[in-house]
This record gives C-alpha cells, sequence and structure tokens, in this order.
C-alpha cells in the first residue's frame, strides 16, 4: 500500500541498495597504512558491494594489506590518478559507482546515504563535501585553493559545487560510460565536476564529515605543482567548451591595447599631418588584425563545439538512467562483472 500510495504521488519507491550493482573503486598509491581500514570501512556499510582497489604501483605493502581485507586488486601503470580513473571506468561494469580515495579521511558509514540518494532522485552524480573542525584534516592552503579554483568553476560553467576537489563521489553508470577521461593526474576532480556541468546532468552535493590522515600516510597532492595544473586544465576547459568568451575576451585586450597605442599617433597626425613612429602604427595595425582574427576564432569554434557538445549528449542520453526500468531489468539479470 506504502509504495502505491508513493508511486500515486509521483515519488520513486526505497528500493534497498542490494537490488542494483555498486562498485567501490579506490585508486590507490603507497597507502598501506590507511588501505586495510578503508576497504573494511566500506565493506561494512556497503556489504553487497563490489571492492576494487586500483594500485598505481605503490612500493610499500598496499597490495597485499588490500587483499586480505577483502578487496578486489588490480594495477594501473601509468602513474596519475587521472589514469586510474580512467581506467577503472573502463574495466568496472555496474549500476553504481562510487569514487572514493584510499587515504582514510573519507567517512565510509556516510556512502548508503550518498547512493541512496543518487540513485532514489535518478541524478547522475552526488558529490560529497568535506565538511571537518579539524585543522590537520583540511589544511589552510588547501582549503583557500579549493575555495579559488571551485568558484573559478562555478563562474564559467555554474556554481552547483562547494567542493569540487572533494575525492569522495558517486556516479550513475551513463555518466561514467559517457565520460572521456583526458586528465592523467589530480584534475581529474576538475574535469569529472566539469563533465556533469557541461552537459547539465542531474546532480547533487551532501556534507560528509573528513577527516585526517593516519599515521604513516602520506599526502600525493603538491599544493602548487598540482594547484597549477588543475588552473591550467580550467583553462583548458574554458577554450575547449566556451571558446566564444574565451576568445572575445582575448579580442578586446588586443583591440585596447591597439587603440591605447594608437591614440598618440592619431593626435600627431592630426596636428601636423605627419605619421613619424611607423614601428608603433605598424604594432597597433597588427594587434587589432588579431583582435579580429580571435574573434573570428571564437565564432567558429564556438559552432564547433556546439556540434560536439550535442554528440555528447546524444551518447550520454543513449544509455539508461539510474533508476530506470531498463537499467533494473539489466541489473536483475546481469551481476557484477570485471571485464
Amino acid at each position: 500500500m506504502e509504495a502505491v500510495q508513493t508511486a500515486l504521488a509521483g515519488e520513486q519507491p526505497h528500493r534497498d541498495l542490494a537490488d542494483y550493482r555498486v562498485a567501490v573503486l579506490i585508486p590507490c598509491l603507497d597507502e598501506e597504512a590507511a588501505i586495510g581500514h578503508v576497504v573494511r570501512s566500506f565493506r561494512e556499510a556497503l556489504p553487497e558491494a563490489a571492492i576494487y582497489v586500483y594500485d598505481n604501483g605503490s612500493s610499500d605493502r598496499t597490495v597485499a594489506v588490500a587483499l586480505a581485507a577483502g578487496a578486489t586488486v588490480r594495477h594501473e601503470r601509468l602513474k596519475g590518478k587521472g589514469n586510474v580513473v580512467r581506467r577503472m571506468f573502463a574495466d568496472v561494469e555496474a549500476d553504481v559507482y562510487l569514487l572514493v580515495d584510499g587515504d582514510d579521511t573519507y567517512d565510509g558509514a556516510a556512502a548508503p546515504r550518498l547512493v541512496r540518494h543518487l540513485w532514489d532522485n535518478q541524478l547522475d552524480m552526488v558529490n560529497g563535501s568535506r565538511s571537518s573542525d579539524r585543522e590537520a584534516a583540511y589544511r589552510a592552503g588547501h582549503a583557500a585553493g579549493n575555495r579559488v579554483l571551485t568558484g573559478m568553476v562555478g563562474w564559467v560553467f555554474g556554481r552547483r559545487f562547494d567542493d569540487m576537489l572533494s575525492g569522495y563521489k558517486v556516479f550513475s553508470r551513463r555518466f561514467v560510460k559517457s565520460f572521456p577521461a583526458l586528465a592523467t593526474g589530480f584534475e581529474i576532480e576538475t574535469e569529472l565536476t566539469v563533465h556533469a556541468l557541461e552537459l547539465n546532468m542531474p546532480a547533487a552535493e551532501l556534507e560528509t564529515r573528513y577527516k585526517e590522515r593516519p599515521d604513516g600516510s602520506l599526502s600525493k597532492l603538491r599544493t602548487f605543482r598540482d594547484g597549477w595544473r588543475i588552473l591550467r586544465t580550467i583553462v583548458r576547459f574554458v577554450k575547449g567548451e566556451r571558446p566564444l568568451a574565451f576568445f572575445s575576451s582575448l579580442a578586446v585586450i588586443l583591440a585596447a591595447a591597439s587603440i591605447v597605442l594608437a591614440i598618440p599617433i592619431v593626435v600627431t597626425w592630426l596636428e601636423t599631418g605627419l605619421v613619424p613612429r611607423f614601428p608603433t602604427a605598424i604594432l597597433s595595425t597588427g594587434l587589432m588584425l588579431m583582435a579580429f582574427l580571435s574573434l573570428a576564432c571564437g565564432l567558429i569554434l564556438d559552432t564547433v563545439t556546439q556540434g560536439r557538445r550535442e554528440l555528447k549528449r546524444l551518447h550520454y542520453l543513449s544509455l539508461a538512467a539510474p533508476g530506470g526500468r531498463d537499467q533494473e531489468a539489466r541489473s536483475a539479470a546481469r551481476p557484477l562483472t570485471l571485464a
């Protein structure tokens, strides 16, 4: 009766987590001190889920500890978190994918809430926003950099997330199988976020507890090096996904520089009828030509980008939505497999 009333109200009936296939994906590098607890905590929270640890060339006992904890261990030789995520998304077949770092800083107990929120609301992405009152867990430099970079992405693509760089995310199958995965390092979180924003996917962000790393676990993130790589990634996405805005801004800068250089030349010509500074006049003319060329590039590339975005959207829509009847039928008929 309750299910009938829920259906009449236009809401999705609540489904047990065992009704669909969940894969927990843990990219890992030298996390001997943390990985065992990570695997056990997610096994306890999601007992029916398949847990995969993808080792990225660890030099310690990470693999042995993960196997002892009950995880399925695979290897990716290409260094970088982005390379590992690309391999995981290509290999694993599931209905829901939970991506989490192997450093034991994220709350495994929050996993059922994140997964249910995605499935019951037919979302494609749920971002686990980090919340912590411990300074050791979230260094001030990282927090400030996260706010700046998240704000930049929000300003260009739409502000729907407050913690873009969180390593705790849940995805639908159609998100994972439509994601191009071009990043190689920690900029993968930026690419995941832009993919959701660019295709206007249904997404949400839920607050989760964040804690400091256990003793013996060292961060692989380098504040300035990786921050610079993320910044370059954002600029690349702006140029590739918003070419008209990018090249129009460049055209305005070039045109402004041209006008500033031309003003004294024009004033001198009006007063004397002479143009004594030919190099400056030539430079000003060249800058204005470049401004028009930049604008033309923006207009052309904007048309190309629109067509590419439509193709990506069509491929995304060709995959079943989370909680849809087609996906539920496949989930019941097909076990979780590793390609």
